[in-house]
């Protein structure tokens, strides 16, 4: 067994909670080996680069929060930690520089206002993950919200979740939007309907062993099975469990649902988790997924009349503690004080009435968190990098704000919509392999120095027919990046390299009546212009 093995072997992740007391007394450097790694079953991450320090990763199930939550994590990043937060592309929010001194006292301000870090790194079931605007959007087919939930509630604090081959990542959306990149999650369940007696069922289609690191990207597969809100989660426990009993735990770095697949077939992997729901499962029904991709930015109607939703680009998902508190306070000003993240590392407020938006777009904080960004920036997402991670081997935050802005002065008005995603290694957590433009960093020789670079990947595509992007450029120096890219995104057509063929959009199950759809809701006609993304 490998080392992680061995330490879940000797002791479950969750048994280290009557020891976080003591090592708050004794300090970090009392924490053994082990207890390093099982401190993340409780959202702990000891961080190499900062010595001592410790970010909290918290969990926000579909990235449904509320003002009052958000300011409570603004106040604790300001009274613990460096003042600053990260916004993830899994929907969650992370807290920077904090001690083990300081971790009873900011676990019990968290458990005030509702949240909880348990289960958010290691071996467990992540953040489940749904569309940002469920439950407003004019289009979805359904609202996930209930089924997320259910999910979470069946995890948490649930020791048959807790000692997985590896992480599980897992996403249930309603959406046809294709807001999650569902095709890089270990379990997605993606929106569907199906035909019965003369009634249309709605549900979801299943998909499995997506992921972006541990080996590369690997697009998800279709399990053929259809499953309806009131199934969903006797099927995921059905997976689960099949990846639980079965996963190899030999290597970490073949661990991933994804490399059981390879090696079983999506009909034998089926077939056994048919034998635990015990019965057969329901073939999968038509896919209700648009071609295309909205990050839900900007403002938009909501299916609730006289209701709005606003996102607010956060460039690269970092945001003070201080700014944290004013978009709570916008969201109580302007709405009924809630909150969604996007995994494009936006923060949305819904239910905001038409008569109180064009005050909401005036107010001076969205000059820092434009609704309506350029399409560079719009379109930008970034790990941590180096700053933080133990992973990452190059800035990422910095440089991709320093690149965008390059590019924004050098090609000027005019740029069409485009997506950049910076990895700061092959974990891939920002999710560089769905972008138009994915930049993957690295450590590359250069005239005898070694130099911060990039691999550039082109062509990642989210959604019915998934695409995964192509490396195109290898050991590019972040300081030239600017002017190869200069050369790149005015050329890049997204509508030529993201075209589905008819025979592609039958075989996913999308009809002629999707396809003819208009590729994303129709944005609020207000008095300042809104961006309109493609």
């Amino acid at each position: 067994m490998n080392k992680i093995e061995v330490f879940k072997k000797e002791r479950d992740g969750l048994d280290i909670k009557d020891a976080i007391a003591e090592y708050a007394r004794t300090g970090w450097e009392s924490i053994s080996e082990g207890d390093i790694q099982r401190l993340k079953w409780y959202g702990l991450f000891l961080r190499t680069p900062t010595p001592g320090f410790f970010m909290i990763r918290v969990r926000i199930p579909g990235g449904k929060t509320a003002s009052y939550q958000m300011r409570a994590l603004a106040e604790i990043a300001a009274t613990y930690g460096n003042k600053l937060l990260d916004l993830t592309t899994r929907q969650q929010v992370q807290l920077r520089h904090v001690r083990i001194e300081q971790i009873p006292s900011i676990f019990a301000a968290m458990e005030e206002v509702g949240l909880n870090a348990m289960q958010t790194g290691m071996d467990n079931v992540r953040n489940i993950m749904t569309c940002p605007v469920a439950g407003l959007n004019p289009e979805e087919l359904l609202d996930a919200t209930p089924v997320v939930m259910a999910i979470t509630q069946e995890i948490l604090y649930n020791r048959e979740y807790t000692n997985l081959p590896r992480k599980y990542n897992v996403a249930v959306t309603g959406c046809p939007d294709n807001c999650l990149h569902t095709e890089t999650q270990d379990l997605a369940l993606v929106p569907a309907h199906r035909e019965s007696d003369g009634m249309k069922i709605l549900g979801f289609n299943v998909l499995a062993g997506g992921k972006n690191g541990s080996g590369g990207h690997r697009i998800a597969s279709p399990l053929d099975i259809f499953v309806t809100p009131q199934e969903a989660v006797e099927v995921f426990q059905a997976i689960t469990f099949a990846y639980r009993d079965f996963g190899y735990r030999e290597s970490r770095n073949n661990a991933r649902l994804a490399f059981l697949l390879d090696d079983w077939g999506e009909a034998r992997f089926r077939k056994e988790v048919e034998a635990r729901v015990g019965r057969a499962l329901t073939p999968a029904g038509t896919d209700a997924r648009k071609p295309s991709v909205n990050d839900h930015g900007g403002i938009y109607r909501q299916k609730q009349p006289g209701m709005n939703y606003v996102g607010l680009k956060v460039p690269v998902g970092r945001i003070e503690a201080e700014d944290l508190k004013g978009i709570a306070a916008l969201a109580e000003r302007y709405g009924i004080g809630e909150i969604r993240i996007s995994p494009a590392q936006t923060l949305i407020i819904p239910n905001v009435p038409d008569r109180k938006v064009g005050d909401l777009t005036e107010h001076t904080l969205l000059e820092k968190f434009a609704y309506n960004p350029s399409p560079i920036q719009k379109g930008l997402v970034s790990c941590v990098g180096i700053d933080y991670c133990n992973l990452a081997v190059i800035e990422t935050k910095a440089r991709a704000l320093e690149t965008a802005q390059a590019l924004e002065a050098k090609l000027g008005p005019g740029i069409k919509p485009i997506t950049i995603h910076w990895s700061g290694c092959p974990a891939g957590c920002g999710n560089h392999t769905v972008a138009d433009i994915g930049l993957l960093g690295k450590k590359a020789k250069v005239d005898g120095q070694v130099v911060d670079a990039v691999d550039v990947y082109v062509g990642g595509r989210s959604g019915p027919n998934p695409k995964q992007a192509v490396k195109i450029l290898e050991d590019v120096p972040c300081e030239k990046l600017p002017s190869v890219l200069e050369g790149l995104v005015p050329y890049h057509t997204r509508e030529k390299m993201h075209r589905v063929r008819a025979g592609e959009a039958r075989k996913a199950g999308v009809g002629r009546s999707v396809e003819k759809k208009e590729a994303n809701p129709e944005p609020l006609q207000v008095a300042v212009p809104v961006f309109n993304p493609a």
